[in-house]
């Protein structure tokens, strides 16, 4: 092996071994009861719950997707989906995070299904089994995915058989989240979101550098017909102008509608040690996700201008061009001991963003087999002692079926990544929004609207969207609405929520 591979190997080598560490930690500082093993016993500090919130959030889209969209086709179709995704995170912090906190707090809810139900007085559990079931569906190929990222990065970088990358990565993100619980998984993300700023700041300015600087990485991408215009973008096939109209972007833009039904992310909302100190996180986690994906975007453009310059080979294809960031990783690697060290932190910082979304995706789908499922729904009586053993078990049968899901190399698992942010935006979003703002909103609403909004992810998607034209939209948008206007339409034709629902309700929102 070449020297800098030794470097990029040896530096991810100790990354991964300080996850561990930290999952070693919190196993011995305790993680013994249901509230503390999902929730840090909401005792969450502002900066980890905000940088554990979006390091969760952006998963490898961030350090792959972004720049890899913008490498290729130009600015229109990446740039509309960050301005949405942006908004989504501060509406999201702004309108959501304290009324969820404060009313979780109240009613004891621990997890997303928990707090459906509780929140709506559906003392049979429908809400949350239905949850919980949504949130497996959806959260089992999405946590593959993630374990794909880990092999496919090991085998292309240094031919290691992607089986046995995909199962070490699994085996280290199933250790810390099974050892340390929430409290493991948080402060792993707070490390991960480091490690993926260094990553972006670090292939920017090596980039450029390579480039030939700032004014040739813009002369090369301005050179592209409709690479820099955000109505229009570039064709790769034909090499023209292509175009982006108003259909198109309000369908990009809705991926912020996403935000609001993500179970992982309003878990961070329920764990924080005060309400009032989520107007920083608000702050802290808006700032990083814009500054971020900016950033992210540029990189795919300076990748373009790095490969006019014969640094890097052109990438031709979505696929090939997702590896922008890995092929500058590898050319930095070839510069020095102090750059092959700097590379393998930004390959860490990739894991890191494939990882910190698997562990937070595990969490949640234990919790709604073991709390939601079995004791919620089945009504089995279980110790907490048995409660954290089955959460435990839990977690490792769920990454063993989504390392099956993820066996084949050349599976398309990756393109449910964003199937699976339609289907918790368009199943929980509406709901959350509807029980947190709306009195009259009861159980049945809450049960046909999640539902609804679920299957019409499927429909739209397989259906109606091979249409083509304007039926091509985004399926969160359309599932999103459709969830709006069943829930509503089914609590207004049933009988209103009981006293003691709404007495609550009415005491959460006077408070401020």
């Amino acid at each position: 092996m070449e020297s800098a591979s030794i470097m990029i190997v040896a530096t991810i080598v100790l990354y991964l071994t300080g996850m561990v560490l930290v999952g070693v930690y919190y196993g011995k500082k305790g993680s013994g009861s249901s509230d503390d093993f999902y929730l840090g016993g909401r005792k969450m500090g502002p900066l980890v719950t905000a940088m554990s919130a979006e390091a969760s959030d952006m998963s490898s889209y961030l350090l792959m997707g972004l720049p890899g969209l913008a490498y290729l086709c130009g600015l229109p179709e990446v740039t509309w989906t960050c301005i949405g995704l942006a908004g989504g995170t501060y509406l999201n912090w702004l309108i959501v995070a304290r009324r969820l906190r404060r009313y979780s707090a109240r009613i004891g809810a621990i997890t997303v299904p928990d707090f459906f139900s509780r929140r709506f007085g559906d003392e049979k559990n429908r809400l949350s089994c239905i949850a919980a079931v949504v949130i497996l569906v959806f959260f089992i190929p999405y946590t593959a995915s993630g374990f794909k990222a880990i092999g496919t990065l090991f085998n292309s970088l240094f031919g290691v058989n992607y089986h046995t990358a995909m199962i070490v990565g699994a085996i280290v993100v199933i250790g810390y989240t099974v050892m340390g619980g929430f409290m493991a998984v948080s402060f792993t993300d707070l490390i991960q979101s480091i490690f993926m700023t260094i990553a972006l700041i670090a292939v920017v300015l090596f980039g450029i550098h390579q480039a030939g600087g700032l004014t040739t990485v813009i002369d090369n991408a301005s050179a592209l017909p409709g690479y820099l215009d955000l109505t229009k973008g570039y064709d790769v096939a034909t090499g023209a102008e292509a175009s982006f109209g108003g259909l198109s972007i309000v369908s990009t833009l809705a991926w912020g509608l996403g935000y609001f039904g993500m179970p992982h992310i309003l878990l961070r909302f329920m764990a924080i040690e005060e309400e009032k100190k989520l107007n920083d996180s608000r702050r802290i986690a808006t700032v990083w996700v814009v500054i971020s994906m900016c950033i992210a975007v540029f990189i795919g453009i300076i990748g373009y201008s790095v490969s006019v310059a014969d640094k890097i080979p052109f990438l031709t294809t979505s696929a090939d061009a997702e590896t922008v960031i890995i092929q500058l990783s590898h050319l930095m690697s070839q510069h020095g001991a102090l750059l092959a060290i700097i590379a393998g932190i930004i390959l860490s910082g990739i894991l890191a963003a494939t990882m910190s979304t698997a562990d937070s995706q595990l969490l949640t789908a234990a919790s709604s087999v073991s709390q939601d499922l079995m004791q919620g729904f089945l009504g089995m009586k279980l110790s907490e002692k048995t409660a954290m053993l089955a959460a435990r078990v839990t977690v490792v049968i769920i990454a063993l079926i989504s390392v099956f899901l993820a066996w084949d190399p050349n599976s398309s698992v990756f393109r449910v990544v964003s199937f699976a942010w339609a289907g918790f935006g368009a199943a929980f979003g509406p709901v959350i929004l509807f029980a947190l703002f709306w009195k009259r909103a009861n159980k049945w609403g809450a049960l046909a609207g999640m539902i609804s909004g679920g299957v019409m992810v499927f429909v739209w998607k397989y259906l109606i969207a091979p249409i083509g034209g304007a039926w091509g939209i985004y399926e969160l948008l359309p599932a999103f609405i459709v969830n709006c206007i069943v829930l509503v339409a089914v609590s207004l034709a049933t009988p209103a929520p009981e006293k003691a629902v709404t007495d609550i309700f009415e005491e959460i929102r006077g408070k401020r």
